[in-house]
C-alpha cells in the first residue's frame, strides 16, 4: 500500500490547528485557575451552566469514565458551586446543576477567555462565519 503525503497546505493547517489547541487549553487552564478550579472543574461547570445533565451525559461529553465526573460534581458541589438534583422526567436518575455562583462563576470563566475573542474579532462576519462552518463540516 503506497503511503499518502498530506500536502503542504494540509501539514501547516494541520499544524495550526493543533497550535490553536494547545493555546486554547493553556489559556484554559490558566483561566479556570484564576478561578480556583481545575481545567476538568472547569468544564464541567461550563457545560452544566448550559444545561443540567446526569453524570453519564457529561462523562460523554467529556470523553471520560462517570467515576471520574462523580469526582468532580462532588468537588464542585462541596464549594457550592453545583446541586443534584432529580431528573423530573425520571426521578431515578440525579442531575447535576449549577447553582446561582455556579453560573455566575462559569460566566466569569467564559468573559476571561480573552484569547479566541481577540483574533476572532479581526475577522470580518463573513470570514467568522465562513470559519465556523468550515469547522462543523470537519466535525461531522
Amino acid at each position: 500500500m503506497p503511503s499518502r503525503r498530506a500536502d503542504p497546505v494540509t501539514v501547516e493547517v494541520v499544524e495550526l490547528i493543533g497550535d490553536v489547541v494547545a493555546r486554547y487549553h493553556t489559556e484554559y487552564e490558566d483561566a479556570a485557575a484564576s478561578h480556583q478550579l481545575t481545567g476538568a472543574q472547569a468544564r464541567v461547570l461550563t457545560l452544566l451552566s448550559l444545561e443540567p445533565l446526569p453524570m453519564r451525559r457529561i462523562a460523554q461529553k467529556l470523553r471520560c469514565e462517570p467515576s471520574n465526573v462523580t469526582g468532580i460534581v462532588d468537588r464542585l458541589e462541596t464549594r457550592g458551586l453545583v446541586e443534584r438534583r432529580p431528573d423530573p422526567a425520571d426521578r431515578r436518575v440525579k442531575l447535576a446543576a449549577p447553582t446561582d455562583e455556579g453560573l455566575q462563576t462559569a460566566e466569569r470563566l467564559r468573559e476571561s477567555l480573552d484569547f479566541a475573542r481577540e483574533p476572532l474579532a479581526g475577522l470580518s462576519d463573513e470570514e467568522r462565519t465562513a470559519l465556523r462552518d468550515l469547522l462543523r463540516r470537519m466535525l461531522a
